[in-house]
């Protein structure tokens, strides 16, 4: 699970964990939950995303079959920086044949972008990889088991 710093890829994570909203702080480094969900076991990497991390993020890439990708959808400001690292990390080898559940989280708050501006904002239409964007909220969980429902159907056709 990848996205940028204050996305919400740890409250996220922790949701689907203990099905509870734990308190944060910005991850330096990388915290590694397995989440069980339907039948499938997800060994979830919430990886740092502040800029000097995030050239760390390609080390952690092999052996991936499918990738998380957490937008602030109320971060308008940063969404470039957000389009630009997904772009950088989808163009990795080892990311060849993964499949992409993008989470356009923080629907809850005040000028959030659309899934559809999202989807224009990260240039998801021009990917040759399976994609699919999901409209979230990680503190009331909404939207984050039917991405994960997309996410195993798509891995379990593979």
């Amino acid at each position: 699970m990848l996205g940028l710093d204050a996305a919400g890829k740890t409250t996220i994570l922790y949701k689907l964990k203990l099905s509870q909203v734990v308190t944060t702080i910005p991850t330096v480094g990388f915290n590694v939950e397995t989440v069980e969900y339907r039948n499938i076991n997800f060994t979830v990497w919430d990886i740092g995303g502040q800029d000097k991390i995030r050239k760390l993020w390609r080390y952690y890439l092999q052996g991936t079959d499918g990738l998380i990708f957490v937008v602030d959808s109320s971060d308008r400001d940063r969404i470039n920086d957000a389009q630009e690292e997904l772009q950088s990390i989808l163009a990795q080898p080892e990311m060849e044949k993964t499949v992409l559940l993008v989470l356009a989280n923080k629907q809850d708050l005040p000028n959030a972008m659309s899934t559809s501006e999202v989807t224009q904002a990260l240039e998801l239409q021009k990917l040759r990889h399976k994609w699919f964007i999901q409209a979230t909220s990680a503190p009331t969980g909404d939207g984050l088991y039917e991405g994960l429902d997309w996410l195993s159907s798509t891995l379990c056709s593979k």
